[in-house]
Order: structure tokens, then C-alpha cells, then sequence
């Protein structure tokens, strides 16, 4: 079976890559065809081959270069209309779409062909929004959710028919428990004085850092580390969390996958208080190092925490309740032990690539490959 699976911007390489080598495991002939990553180093393929056709012009120029992203714009149409002569496998299988109504008629024709909901749509979608996702998830042959409150979504709000809805779990990233040339600690996070509660990832506002920060402060015994690129302002943040009683301690910038594994052992407690997601890659290589986690009650979180006892659960925007979590882990070793099991045992089980790779294959035939 021959797969294409579609990532123009690269918006999520590890995914990508993690999910090309599970196929080609699994005697698929796989080809991802994306963009350069400008942000740092990615998986080396094993087994598939990765294809750089998108954005040629742009990436070569660099994140800094001036015009940057007009020039990606131009670039963009001459580059799907070469993907059409590129799909020439037995199944097409979109991760993003850039210009989703541009590229929707430009690859209609292209079928069968699948697409991952990484993700569906804003809580509470305006009519545009809206219109667009509908449209997007309508021109495909079956559409995979990473949860059922995923699927749900794709059925009540979206409005696809059930039997073009699927369930497959977003796998957890245990590539990154095996790397051969792992970097030591940071020399700004090392000498923890405590357990460490680490928010780990991009720094976006809808994360939810202004509410860890708060819930920090009725922490105690315990170090915050905030560690991971800022895609917004911080300096505010960085200001307000030096007036609080215990350590905080940042390091924001892009990390490799190399710094990973050493940062996250060292953590007790990893706290994801979104206050929108469906899915995350962070809670995905939390399960892979089997941390125990506090997660916002929103999107497919949910599922992961009260399926597979691997988290706790807080909702969205309560400082109260997540101090409370954090407090509850980083003082009771047997609870949190708990919930390490629990994520270890998902990762190794229903979050397996090899399990992912069978359903999605099996997908793959349901719909004509």
C-alpha cells in the first residue's frame, strides 16, 4: 500500500514523522511530503522517505528573512499545484491543510483520502470558522478524531455522518525515551530544590500560564519550571512570577528533541492548563516518560485522565482547583506513583504506534486504498 501523508507548513513534524515510521513498520510504502522545519532538528525517517516540496523559496531565506510570509504566500499555489502530480499513491492522508478553500479544490479529485482533525474548531466557532471546517472535513473520505469527544464534535458541530467519523488515539512520543545523543539538563533548571512542576511546550496565551502562575503561589515545597518557545508577550509574566513565594524558574526558548528526555525525568508533576485544546503533543511525551500530569478538563484530555487513571483533572481557568492538584502530587509520593503507572501503561497499550498503525491501515482499506 502506498501512503501520502500531507503536511505543507510542518506544522506538526513529530506527529508526522512518528506515524510515517509506524506505517512503514507495518509493510506500508509511505512518502511525507511537507516543508522544511525552520525550528530545529526532526526524527531522521526510518523507513519512509520525507519529501521538502512545499515553501522551498521561503524556508532557504530563514524564519528571520524580511517578506517572509507573503513570499510563502506566493509560493503556495505553484506548490499544490505540483502536489497534484505527486498523489500518486494508493491514499492520500492530510494532516493540515495551509489554505484549506484553495486547497480543497485544487486536490477534490484526489481520492481516497483521509485527514486528522488535529483540530476542529474554536469553542465557540463563528459562522466563517465554521463554514470553512465544515467544508474542509466534508471533502474527505473519512475524517480520524484522536477522541471521542473529537468524534463527537465532527458529528454534532461539524455535521459528518457517523460512518465517515473514526477514533484513533494520537500516539505517545517514546522516540523520544530512546534517543542515542541525549543533552544533559540545562544549566539554568539544574540544582531543583524540591519537586519540580514543569509547563512544558509553546507559550501561547490560550495555555493558560497566567493561571499556573497564580496556582503556584498557594504551592508549596515546590519549583516551577515554564520551559519552551514563546509565541506571545512574557516579560508581564516573567515580572509577576519573581514576586511569588517559591522558585520560578524560565527557560524560553526553542528546545531540541536531544533536551527533552533529561528535562522531563527531571520533573515530578507536568501541568497542562489550557484552556482550549483537542490534543497535545506535551501530554503525548508526558505519557511516553510516564509523568504523572494535571490537565484542564477540556477537549480529548478527559479521556486520556479517566480511561487510563493517567492524570488528574482540573477545569479550565481555577487557580484554586490546580493549586490544589499540584499540591495533592508533589506531597503524596503513592498518588503520584499512581498515575506514572497509569501513563506508562497507556503509552505501551492504546497510545502504541504500532496500534495506531493498525487502525489507520485498517482505515485506509475501509475506504478504498
Amino acid at each position: 500500500m502506498r501512503v501520502k501523508l500531507v503536511d505543507p507548513s510542518a506544522f506538526t513534524p513529530p506527529y508526522d514523522r512518528a506515524l510515517a515510521g509506524a506505517l512503514a513498520a507495518a509493510g506500508a510504502e509511505v512518502e511525507l511530503i511537507t516543508s522544511k522545519f525552520l525550528y530545529g532538528p526532526v526524527p531522521e525517517p526510518e523507513g519512509y522517505d520525507v519529501t521538502e516540496s512545499f515553501y522551498r523559496r521561503t524556508s532557504a531565506r530563514g524564519l528571520q528573512a524580511p517578506g517572509r510570509l507573503p513570499l510563502k504566500l506566493a509560493e503556495h499555489l505553484p506548490d499544490m499545484m505540483r502536489l497534484r502530480s505527486q498523489l500518486d499513491g494508493d491514499i492520500t492522508h492530510f494532516q493540515w491543510l495551509t489554505m484549506p478553500a484553495l486547497d480543497n479544490l485544487l486536490v477534490r479529485d484526489k481520492r481516497p483520502k483521509v485527514m486528522t482533525a488535529h483540530y476542529i474548531a474554536s469553542p465557540r466557532p463563528k459562522w466563517l470558522e465554521l463554514t470553512n471546517a465544515q467544508r474542509t472535513f466534508d471533502s474527505m473520505d473519512a475524517v480520524i478524531a484522536h477522541s471521542e469527544n473529537g468524534a463527537s464534535r465532527l458529528r454534532d458541530l461539524i455535521g459528518l455522518p457517523a460512518d465517515r467519523v473514526r477514533v484513533i488515539p494520537h500516539g505517545a512520543f517514546d522516540y523520544l525515551t530512546r534517543l542515542p545523543d541525549e543533552a544533559p539538563l540545562p544549566p539554568e533548571l539544574e540544582g531543583a530544590e524540591g519537586p519540580v512542576i514543569l509547563f512544558f511546550g509553546l507559550m501561547r496565551p490560550y495555555k493558560g500560564i497566567d493561571t499556573l502562575l497564580e496556582a503556584f503561589s498557594a504551592v508549596e515545597g515546590a519549583e516551577l519550571w515554564i520551559v519552551g518557545n514563546p509565541r506571545m508577550e512574557i516579560d508581564d509574566l516573567i515580572e509577576r512570577s519573581r514576586r511569588l513565594p517559591g522558585r520560578v524558574r524560565w527557560l524560553p526558548r526553542f528546545i531540541e528533541d536531544r533536551e527533552i528526555p533529561a528535562i522531563m525525568r527531571a520533573a515530578a508533576v507536568l501541568a497542562l492548563p489550557y484552556r482550549d485544546i483537542e490534543q497535545s503533543g506535551v501530554l503525548y511525551t508526558g505519557l511516553a516518560f510516564g509523568k504523572a500530569m494535571v490537565l484542564s478538563d477540556i477537549g480529548g484530555f478527559g479521556e486520556v485522565a479517566r480511561k487510563h487513571d493517567a492524570a488528574m483533572l482540573v477545569p479550565p481557568d481555577d487557580p484554586a482547583g490546580l493549586a490544589a492538584a499540584l499540591n495533592d502530587l508533589t506531597g503524596d509520593d503513592e498518588a503520584r506513583h499512581r498515575l506514572e503507572s497509569g501513563a506508562a501503561a497507556a503509552a505501551a497499550g492504546p497510545y502504541s504506534w504500532p496500534e495506531i498503525a493498525r487502525s489507520t491501515i485498517r482505515l485506509y482499506r475501509e475506504v478504498g486504498a
